[in-house]
């Protein structure tokens, strides 16, 4: 146990009385008070986050460089190159590579796929087509997370809304979170209520999840549940928030064949927006979008 005089278990430099001191004293006050409290891993140091969010610059660069170049004729393939190639030249590593044996750079989840699709040579995107684009950028141990929606030349209405709707049911997510008075179920409950006020379900197999220090930590992050409900949401805690909504059930299935790419069983279309987030005093920063 740590004396006030002593350094800070964060690496501040800092006596834990000038530091975590007061946080950890507020934490152990809800923890008696009955609410599920972080984990002392989960909360990220100044340097940390300061890692994190260098990170966050090639992922962001890279989707931006994406945003600029794909279009109708261009396989999937094509845009893992292009995010591969941009990822080394700024010094970082595709997370997703080789994670699990996942065999790309990134995930283009076309249509009805839900999420990990796997680039190809033989996925064209058509005209009409929607492609989520998930990229993980690895850059000297600090790893940054997100996700946009391309539509591929005329898209039709009901993709458009699906596309949009999903985009506010992020941000409707990111509102919910109030420093030291919100938990992770109020995400889950705000996501889930306006999908679903439009019509739309909320795939729960898949959601959000801590980010930083590795590509996946906890917390998971559900986008459904009850307000009120999980971990009580701090200062230092790193997470995404990705809604995969869509149009039609909210049932899924694994492609058996390669283990990866997650379908619609109804063959309805799915669509994903995720940001990198990080807690903060007064409210929530948006790390990598």
């Amino acid at each position: 146990m740590l004396n006030r005089n002593d350094k800070c278990w964060c690496g501040s430099g800092l006596k834990y009385k000038q530091c975590h001191l007061e946080f950890d004293e507020k934490l152990k006050k809800l923890k008696h008070q009955g609410c599920v409290v972080p984990t002392r891993s989960m909360i990220k140091t100044n340097k940390q986050i300061e890692g994190i969010k260098k990170s966050a610059v090639i992922n962001k660069g890279l989707l931006d460089l994406i945003s600029e170049h794909i279009r109708e004729g261009m396989s999937t393939d094509e845009i893992n190159s292009l995010a591969h190639d941009y990822t080394i030249s700024h010094g970082g590593i595709p997370a997703d590579l080789n994670y699990n044996g996942f065999p790309k750079s990134l995930c283009t989840s076309v249509n009805n796929v839900v999420c990990h699709g796997i680039p190809s040579k033989n996925v064209i995107l058509k005209n009409g087509d929607i492609v989520n684009v998930d990229a993980t950028t690895n850059l000297h141990g600090y790893y940054s997370d997100s996700s946009r929606m391309f539509e591929i030349g005329n898209v039709s209405e009901k993709a458009k809304k699906l596309i949009d709707v999903t985009k506010e049911c992020l941000y409707k997510g990111i509102e919910a979170v109030k420093p030291w008075n919100s938990f992770l179920g109020d995400i889950g409950a705000a996501v889930q209520e306006h999908a679903e006020n439009n019509g739309f379900s909320v795939v729960r197999e898949f959601g959000g999840h801590g980010v930083g220090l590795k590509i996946h930590e906890d917390p998971f992050v559900p986008h459904f549940g009850r307000k009120g409900s999980g971990m009580i949401l701090v200062p230092g805690i790193v997470f995404t928030i990705e809604p995969m909504i869509n149009s039609g059930s909210r049932e899924i299935y694994i492609d058996k064949d390669d283990g990866w790419t997650v379908f619609t069983t109804d063959g309805s279309l799915s669509a994903q927006w995720e940001h990198t987030l990080l807690v903060t005093e007064t409210g929530i920063e948006i790390i990598s979008k």
